[in-house]
């Protein structure tokens, strides 16, 4: 899901050198990553009022005022520093969406089902989708996708996320042990533990531990 990290350096070790073409590459070619971080763990209440997009704004608007900090003394992947922005600017549009103006909120018709439906599941369906498959594969496919989709409802908001890091943004074991501020042993013991979770909510066992890499 994440950008290229190769790439990524090149254009890190540019903007350090000044490069402002090089800083706006940089920003732009995350965005898309960014929104999809973001819109997949949105509360939907907030989503109804608070468009993923204009937190991908702040979040690079704030990454560009810090970047030069961030390029003096880089402890994470860029991707996980962005990360960590967002999860900051998620925080602060619920603290002011859903507790601020709780009453407000919550007396709007909901747009969507309870659950991680609307737009975030649309999305997560996309990544698991083939477009190779046969049509019959397919339909087994979206089958699954929809179990997949309610089972993740099921699961409690660390083992989501733990799922999402790893088959969502594809992040390796050691990149969520960092993001997560966990030993890389203790990262793949939580995500060992969400796999059987959601094996356990599917009623499947090809739902088996993963890899550790």
């Amino acid at each position: 899901m994440w950008p290229d990290s190769e790439q990524t350096q090149e254009l890190l070790a540019d903007a350090k050198q000044g490069d402002s073409a090089a800083v706006d590459q940089l920003m732009e070619r995350h965005r898309a990553a960014l929104r999809q971080m973001i819109r997949l763990r949105l509360d939907q209440k907030v989503a109804q009022r608070v468009d993923a997009s204009d937190v991908v704004q702040e979040v690079l608007l704030e990454a560009h005022k810090r970047l030069s900090r961030y390029l003096d003394d880089p402890q994470m992947p860029f991707h996980l520093w962005l990360r960590h922005l967002a999860k900051d600017h998620m925080i602060d549009a619920h603290r002011k969406h859903r507790v601020a103006e709780r009453r407000s909120v919550d007396r709007e018709q909901a747009m969507h089902r309870p659950g991680r439906s609307g737009q975030s599941s649309l999305d997560l369906a996309a990544h698991l989708k083939d477009l190779e498959l046969t049509p019959a594969a397919a339909a087994i496919r979206r089958e699954f996708q929809e179990r997949f989709l309610l089972a993740l409802d099921e699961l409690d908001e660390d083992d989501r996320e733990i799922l999402l890091m790893r088959h969502i943004e594809q992040l390796t074991n050691s990149e969520v042990a960092q993001a997560l501020e966990i030993s890389q042993p203790a990262a793949g013991m939580r995500y060992l533990r969400s796999l059987r979770r959601l094996r356990d909510v599917l009623g499947d066992p090809s739902v088996a531990d993963g890899d550790q890499s």
